[in-house]
């Protein structure tokens, strides 16, 4: 099959607890969602186990059902069979047109066979651990691992991009800050006072990229009150004439 996606296909997503750590769930939805709608979302484990923690603060998030399972014998995966035969279940429901199964354990790999047997989508996640015999049964197979490794590299990548901005910005508008002062000294009357219309006009000519928007502003005056250097005084020549008019400190 190929990983054409048809995002109207329903799939059933059965997580085993034992073997994916709670912090891949945003990862495991995402891919979901990028071929169908998750209509059933199971996990299991035994989840008196201190270690399947980090799981349950994402249970309700993401509308996932815990199904308890404990583990009667030792060696024994009494996990494993209850995703089985729901599995199985659901299958045989035909409320579905695929299956996620989200595991590293190559105990899953004859129910992946047996579900591709029926004519289901299978869609295999976990980690680069997984034995190669559980990915070839699937119809195709996600490696949590570097997906979420991939995107917190990108998420990384964009808050240091937003940093540079940042100090781009902040380094401008030091800049900017001190031409706006020259600006004022010489083009003011001789009280000091200026219009904001022509500083407005006088920036706009000498630096054709300004924009108060980049600080944070939608208008000039809030702008230029921001920058605490200036008194602001508002003239008014008639009730449809108004000025405002800046002077330095």
């Amino acid at each position: 099959m190929t990983d054409e996606k048809n995002t109207d296909m329903r799939y059933a997503v059965l997580i085993d607890a034992d073997n994916i750590a709670g912090k891949y769930i945003k990862t495991i939805m995402d891919e979901v969602s990028n071929y169908g709608t998750a209509t059933y979302r199971r996990i299991y484990g035994d989840w008196t186990n201190p270690s399947l923690e980090g799981w349950k603060k994402n249970l309700l998030e993401n509308s996932i059902i815990p199904v308890q399972q404990y583990g009667y014998t030792t060696g024994k995966n009494s996990t494993d069979a209850a995703m089985i035969i729901d599995a199985m279940d659901i299958l045989y429901s035909e409320n579905v047109d695929g299956f996620c199964l989200v595991t590293s354990d190559s105990d899953f790999t004859r129910l992946a066979a047996r579900l591709r047997e029926s004519g289901m989508d299978v869609i295999g996640m976990g980690e680069q651990k997984t034995p190669r015999a559980f990915i070839a049964a699937c119809n195709r197979f996600k490696y949590l691992d570097l997906i979420y490794s991939e995107k917190k590299e990108m998420a990384k990548a964009d808050e240091e991009v937003k940093e540079s901005k940042k100090a781009s910005v902040q380094d401008n508008l030091e800049a900017l800050k001190s031409a706006i002062v020259d600006m004022v000294e010489e083009n003011s009357d001789e009280d000091g006072w200026m219009t904001t219309g022509t500083l407005g006009t006088i920036l706009s000519k000498r630096y054709p990229d300004f924009d108060v928007r980049n600080f944070g502003y939608t208008k000039l005056t809030p702008f230029i009150r921001s920058l605490n250097l200036f008194e602001i005084r508002v003239h008014r020549a008639g009730p449809n004439n108004k000025q405002i008019l800046i002077r330095k400190k």
